[in-house]
């Protein structure tokens, strides 16, 4: 039987993950997961590509979401923490995600301070606005907050587990999970037991929630970034993965991306049933 082992949250883009045991599934995802997100002073969205510091921020948001708290896992130079109240009445500002406008509320200049500060450059805060009415492309398409794409990305412990076996044939030690930055981890003794079955997952139901697959995870140098120091080491996974996992447009896959077609709640230890397949996209 296949279950949800991990949940994780990603309150603020690029930042890093906060496991939890159960969360709201909305239309867009997980509750809060990348509603805020940090830019540069022009509007373009910062990530672990170009500021791999963003890994070591945590934040932690209220069940309501109204009170956001910043901090470093390890906090060595002294930045402390910041903590604001989200708001949704702020002005709005243009931001740019991959090449695309979209709208932002601004969290004011507490935020904007501190995370120039931790992350040294002139950086400001912004929370998805209530009236985002962003779609993201694939197989199925659905809304989406400032994601990369599709609002649910899900991983299985075995497609992992391959490509540490892959990885120590290299001589290279493993990785953990959160290389990978999955919204929903699953493991168990059927489907999930064989690596990337979740590419030819297309409905996907836990716990009375459904998912439609939208499209297979490209993978990029964010996998590069050691999410516990912040920083780039070395060529794994790319470089495995290149070896066997391929994608016919360009770069490698490694997990699948859903939309949600049935909000609802999930908790760790839900069952997780397919009740469609299909062939896997390369």
């Amino acid at each position: 039987m296949a279950r949800v082992t991990e949940l994780i949250c990603y309150p603020v883009k690029g930042c890093a993950g906060t496991p939890v045991s159960e969360a709201v599934l909305t239309p867009a995802g997980l509750a809060y997961d990348r509603g805020l997100m940090v830019i540069s002073e022009d509007g373009v969205f910062r990530t672990q590509r170009r500021d791999p510091r963003l890994a070591l921020i945590r934040p932690a948001v209220s069940a309501d979401g109204r009170r956001l708290v910043l901090h470093l896992a390890d906090d060595a130079d002294g930045h402390g923490a910041v903590r604001i109240d989200v708001t949704t009445s702020a002005p709005r500002r243009d931001v740019d995600l991959f090449g695309t406008a979209f709208r932002g509320i601004d969290q004011g200049d507490d935020a904007a301070a501190w995370l120039s500060g931790v992350l040294g450059t002139p950086s400001r805060l912004v929370r998805v606005p209530p009236e985002h009415d962003r779609i993201a492309d694939g197989l199925v398409p659905g809304p989406s907050g400032y994601a990369d794409s599709s609002a649910v990305h899900l991983l299985s412990a075995a497609s992992l587990d391959l490509l540490n076996r892959r990885m120590a044939e290299r001589g290279a030690p493993p990785l953990p999970m959160n290389r990978f930055r999955p919204n929903i981890v699953v493991d168990g003794d059927d489907w999930a037991a064989v690596p990337h079955a979740e590419d030819r997952a297309r409905r996907i139901t836990v716990a009375g929630t459904e998912l439609g697959y939208a499209k297979p995870a490209v993978r990029c140098a964010v996998t590069l970034v050691a999410q516990e120091a912040g920083a780039r080491r070395g060529p794994e996974p790319l470089r495995t993965l290149a070896g066997y996992r391929r994608a016919a447009g360009g770069g490698v896959v490694f997990g699948a991306k859903f939309s949600v077609i049935t909000p609802g709640k999930l908790s760790a230890g839900d069952e997780v049933t397919v009740t469609e397949w299909g062939e896997a996209e390369r």
